[in-house]
């Protein structure tokens, strides 16, 4: 695993792939067949402008209801409510949301961190699936390359402290790991396994970029040995086998 470096602050319309192109050729890096990028969420959330003014937000009743419940802004609980399909717990300092692409998740991922200063909230992109599809194509126009792309966003998890990487849109990548039929190490066929694949490479790779003000927000990754096609929605648990909800 690589940072790319020189990636600049990123602003809404910015070519992404052409900066990533850039910074490649300026470290002398060639890009491989299979090679995976993983990019942060928060740029490609800044490259597609989704970024929201909080003073431009009026909190509906059922948001000022809520932002009391949790202490938190109102106009923020009204953009959080607009990104979620369903509020799934609450409390103090805490809402726990069904984001719009079936994701389960603090503040429906909006967040206020490096955004611009002032009032201003970032959203998820609207479908980060085709953004790291597009991104990929992007890549592979002028390169005639062939890799995938990775998005991700830190997650907590209903049964563990602290947030990790965690992929919310995938390209040219697996994402989940069918296992069952194969055998262990006794010739013993596994019967559930199952393995979130692009999890894991997102988790290793939110490790070298960091959490504050690094400025790693894109990874390659060479040496890559799974091969195949799967999206981030292929990870998403339906609400009947969750049994967290």
């Amino acid at each position: 695993m690589r940072p790319l470096r020189d990636i600049p602050l990123i602003q809404p319309g910015d070519d992404l792939a052409g900066i990533i192109l850039a910074s490649l050729e300026k470290s002398g890096w060639a890009l491989r067949n299979g090679d995976v990028l993983v990019i942060a969420q928060k740029v490609v959330s800044k490259a597609e402008d989704r970024i929201v003014d909080l003073a431009s937000v009026t909190p509906s009743p059922r948001a000022v209801e809520l932002a009391a419940e949790v202490d938190k802004d109102a106009r923020l609980v009204e953009l959080i409510l607009s990104e979620s399909k369903a509020v799934v717990r609450y409390r103090p300092g805490v809402l726990i949301v069904e984001h719009r692409l079936g994701f389960v998740m603090a503040n429906a991922g909006i967040d206020r961190s490096n955004v611009n200063g002032g009032e201003h909230a970032l959203l998820l992109p609207l479908d980060p699936d085709r953004s790291a599809a597009e991104i990929r194509r992007a890549i592979a126009a002028p390169t005639a390359i062939d890799i995938g792309v990775l998005i991700i966003d830190s997650f907590g998890r209903a049964w563990r402290n602290g947030t990790v990487g965690t992929a919310i849109g995938a390209s040219g990548i697996p994402t989940l790991l069918d296992l069952r039929g194969r055998p262990d190490l006794y010739g013993r066929q596994l019967e559930t396994t199952e393995v979130g694949w692009a999890d894991e490479l997102a988790s290793a790779a939110s490790l070298m970029m960091g959490q504050a003000g690094e400025g790693r927000p894109i990874i390659l990754v060479r040496g890559v040995t799974e091969a195949g096609e799967g999206s981030a929605a292929d990870l998403v648990r339906p609400k009947e086998k969750d049994m967290f909800r």
